[in-house]
């Protein structure tokens, strides 16, 4: 039996923690789905070489999140917050706040999120991305400064105009991150 790899079986410590970052700033954010936009908030929370090249660019997290919120409130996301399947469990008589005490108190704090929001099309091809950039600067793992370079190649993505909304070339911080990844 062959063992197959996927792209995420090649993260680093820290590149899972971003995407976890990511998954928390969309679901609490209200939205249903991990954008660029996501992993951009969740590359900007965690340490190392993307948040560094971010921070150098003068992008805090705060004005990152607002910045991504006002974007996607004006492309016409809504947060749904999960209301529509609450509302359902509802009328089922289900009780989901209990649910989720007891889940807290069997398998730990916030143990039970869902649905867990699901990636775009254009997050897939910035996660794809990454692992080629990581080849393409001779490493076998993938770091949170190579799925910075997958955000940036991700042309459709919102994580571009939120950098652009900010005043920030994506290009200037890609050149930046490539400088640091290479250790020019």
């Amino acid at each position: 039996m062959t063992e197959v790899t996927t792209v995420y079986d090649r993260f680093t410590e820290l590149t899972k923690r971003a995407m976890v970052a990511a998954r928390d700033a969309a679901t609490s954010l209200g939205h249903d789905f991990i954008g660029t936009e996501h992993l951009l908030l969740g590359l900007a929370q965690t340490a190392g070489v993307a948040s560094e090249a971010l921070r150098a660019y003068g992008i805090e997290l705060g004005q990152l999140r607002d910045e991504t919120a006002r974007q996607l409130t004006a492309d016409g996301v809504s947060t749904t917050r999960g209301q529509t399947a609450k509302d359902a469990l509802s009328l089922l008589g289900i009780d989901l706040a209990e649910i989720r005490r007891r889940a807290d108190e069997t398998f730990g704090p916030d143990a039970l999120k869902y649905p867990r929001p699901a990636f775009s099309l254009q997050a897939k091809k910035a996660v794809q991305t990454s692992l080629q950039q990581a080849v393409d600067l001779g490493q076998q793992r993938i770091d949170t400064e190579h799925l910075l370079l997958g955000v940036l190649a991700e042309t459709d993505g919102v994580a571009l105009r939120v950098l652009a909304a900010l005043g920030v070339d994506a290009e200037a911080v890609r050149r930046s991150v490539i400088e640091r990844a290479s250790g020019a």
